[in-house]
């Protein structure tokens, strides 16, 4: 099998990393040139990855494509491809609807949403796809783990909550920076941060089959933990970031 991919974004190069690593069988990468320093640097650190002289030629010479492109991008470049018919098409374009995309593409391809995080490029994380495909199930979970969705609104809950990224990382970032204006080391203060939040995750997944809530309501009333999240809840913290969960949804 041959793997294509238009665009070479921090995305596309993630998941590049994380199908090189892994044990999914292909013959052949082909990535467009788009950015040609992403693409050398690819090319460099993988083997059978090609560097292809055009969009076109990746089409050509792929089993699947994946679509690595802003969706503003990607809609003015689309529909001047030629893709092939039953070509397995993955578009990671979050804006861009799946009656869109079968309009820009023309051919019967077979075509599939998928929300893939950074973490992919280390074999982890979720993977969310709509509609369900069983073969591009199967390749997604030996990078991470495929949530199949069977209808396209509800899938834009998913490409919605993949929009909090930034602000996780924000938060570490602030509490990073606490602990350095108060004198702390900022590799030790970076290292206790996120060893901290890897592991309240990694708790929180092995708890995920019983409500979240509750892991919050196990903290001793008076204690300091208690003490941060009331104070957060009048603040209205947590409003606001249902509120910008809203904000998200709308623009998809």
């Amino acid at each position: 099998m041959k793997l294509g991919f238009i665009g070479t974004g921090t995305i596309v190069s993630d998941v590049v990393t994380g199908i090189s690593k892994s044990k999914i069988s292909y013959k052949k990468i082909i990535i467009s040139p788009r950015n040609k320093k992403k693409a050398q640097y690819l090319k460099k650190r993988f083997n059978k990855i090609i560097i292809a002289k055009d969009n076109q030629t990746v089409i050509d010479m792929s089993d699947w494509v994946f679509l690595g492109l802003l969706p503003k991008i990607g809609e003015n470049i689309l529909p001047k491809l030629n893709f092939k018919k039953n070509q397995t098409v993955v578009s990671f374009m979050s804006t861009t609807s799946y009656s869109k995309l079968k309009k820009m593409i023309k051919k019967k391809s077979i075509i599939i949403k998928a929300i893939p995080m950074p973490p992919i490029k280390l074999g982890k994380g979720p993977v969310a796809i709509f509609p369900p495909n069983k073969k591009v199930k199967t390749f997604f979970d030996k990078i991470g783990t495929t949530i199949e969705i069977k209808n396209e609104k509800l899938s834009k809950n998913f490409w919605t909550i993949s929009g909090t990224m930034a602000s996780f990382y924000e938060l570490l970032n602030v509490l990073s920076q606490w602990l350095i204006k108060n004198k702390t080391n900022k590799l030790v203060a970076q290292k206790y941060v996120t060893s901290l939040y890897s592991a309240l995750a990694e708790l929180a997944l092995l708890n995920s089959l019983k409500p979240l809530k509750n892991l919050v309501n196990e903290q001793t009333p008076g204690g300091l933990n208690w003490q941060g999240v009331n104070e957060l809840k009048k603040l209205g913290y947590y409003r606001l970031l249902e509120k910008s969960l809203k904000k998200i949804y709308k623009r998809l």
